[in-house]
């Protein structure tokens, strides 16, 4: 990794969300979010966790970081949650939820630590949920005040605002499988709330242009290529169909002005209701987009939907480990989308099986699952693709949605019980990363 070198001003840092880390649910004013209610319902969390506590990140964020200063990181992106600023979605602002976040953007700055923020990873207050949620085209405008009213108290002191995070997992994961918060199974439905989230982000992004704040703009995207599992036409137009039902489903409409053409088709009359003028104001100009990238797809009519063996592994989470698949992803993304901005990687990471033993944390798979995503990375970047900055998932050990606490993603291993804090090998490995990449 000593060859390996980075641009002097890349952007290293950590990642985090406000449901996965925050805990103090039902404090200060915080209304209830779509989350609290999956989790309160049986069989929806595999160990039946919540996230009343988790990491109490809200009252421990002097110490998470100054653990983020110990690593060195020049950046941490984290999301606020809504209902904690706007208990219902609508209606008044909450200002101790607000001052929590001014808090810790204050402690950030105090530490040299650049804040990213995204408005919204999932946590939907449960009052709009109860109105009809993101189906329901009033939530695309309530979302664009609460993003005026976020920019408008800290748009010139944070370094990027990002509208949504995976906003694929919110409409597909949350309303078609059934699997994530609210929990329906409705394809239609799905459709139709993914194109009111790219509303939302269109309509956030023309709200935050408008007060000329210093903020970069822009979307947080789950993605990947996906690869034929044969060079059969069955096959080759499956990895086609997956690429544009889960990376292009979104780009498409913001680059392109249409939703892709073999998805549309195949979703026939579950196809989204789309208004005149709607591409318009889902197309507005972003200055970065966030990637986030975990897996590749793996695509075949009649063969399992991950190769065996896979040549590195699987995580903890039973995903398929294949860095080549982040840099295949970043070039075609260059290749496909004539006007495409700066590229941040917002996440990547791994679920490892972690423990203490004799007060350390190792953990070398992860460190390997990092030298080789990052290497990945370079490869892409040496291809010409415009990436500015690296943000590994995550942080800290965290609610892992549907999976609870079971899944360990953190390069900081937090036992829940006493809540105590200690750094993973990979933590002491990215530190020493990134003091060798400011060295260069």
């Amino acid at each position: 990794m000593t060859t390996l070198n980075f641009p002097r001003d890349f952007i290293w840092g950590t990642a985090t969300s406000s449901f996965q880390i925050e805990g103090a649910t039902d404090v200060d004013g915080r209304g209830p979010s779509i989350w609290d209610t999956f989790c309160a319902t049986p069989g929806k969390i595999s160990d039946g966790s919540d996230g009343t506590v988790v990491c109490d990140h809200y009252h421990r964020y002097k110490e998470d970081v100054a653990i983020m200063a110990s690593l060195g990181l020049d950046a941490y992106r984290f999301s606020i949650a809504w209902p904690r600023v706007q208990a219902k979605g609508f209606g008044e602002w909450n200002e101790a939820g607000f001052k929590f976040y001014e808090n810790l953007i204050s402690e950030l700055e105090a530490k040299g630590i650049k804040p990213h923020i995204t408005l919204y990873h999932w946590d939907l207050p449960q009052a709009l949920q109860d109105r009809g949620g993101w189906a329901n085209r009033e939530t695309v405008k309530l979302f664009a005040e609460y993003a005026a009213e976020v920019g408008r108290r800290f748009g010139n002191r944070v370094a990027s605002i990002a509208t949504h995070n995976e906003p694929w997992c919110t409409a597909y994961l949350g309303n078609h499988l059934g699997r994530f918060a609210p929990g329906f199974k409705d394809v239609a439905l799905a459709n139709q709330v993914s194109h009111h989230l790219l509303l939302s982000h269109g309509e956030a992004i023309k709200a935050l242009r408008a007060l000329n704040i210093s903020a970069q703009l822009g979307i947080v995207l789950n993605q990947s290529d996906a690869d034929p599992a044969t060079d059969s036409a069955a096959d080759k137009r499956q990895a086609q169909l997956e690429y544009e039902n889960f990376t292009g489903w979104f780009m498409d409409p913001i680059f392109k002005g249409h939703y892709p053409p073999l998805a549309l088709e195949v979703y026939g009359d579950a196809a989204p209701k789309v208004q005149d003028g709607d591409f318009e104001i889902i197309g507005q100009k972003i200055d970065f987009l966030g990637v986030n990238y975990y897996f590749r797809a793996w695509c075949s009519t009649d063969t399992p939907k991950i190769p065996e063996p896979c040549e590195l592994g699987r995580t903890d989470m039973g995903w398929e480990i294949y860095p080549k698949g982040l840099t295949d992803l970043l070039l075609r993304l260059k290749r496909e989308y004539a006007d495409l901005p700066p590229i941040l990687i917002t996440e990547n990471g791994m679920a490892n099986p972690d423990s203490i033993k004799d007060g350390a944390v190792n953990d070398p798979q992860r460190i390997d699952f990092l030298q080789r995503h990052l290497s990945a990375l370079k490869d892409a970047m040496d291809a010409g693709v415009d990436i500015r900055g690296y943000f590994e998932w995550s942080l800290l050990d965290n609610f892992e949605w549907d999976s609870g606490l079971s899944k360990r993603f953190g390069i900081v291993h937090v036992d829940y019980q006493t809540q105590k804090r200690t750094l993973k090998d990979s933590a002491h490995w990215y530190r020493e990363f990134i003091s060798q990449q400011k060295k260069g």
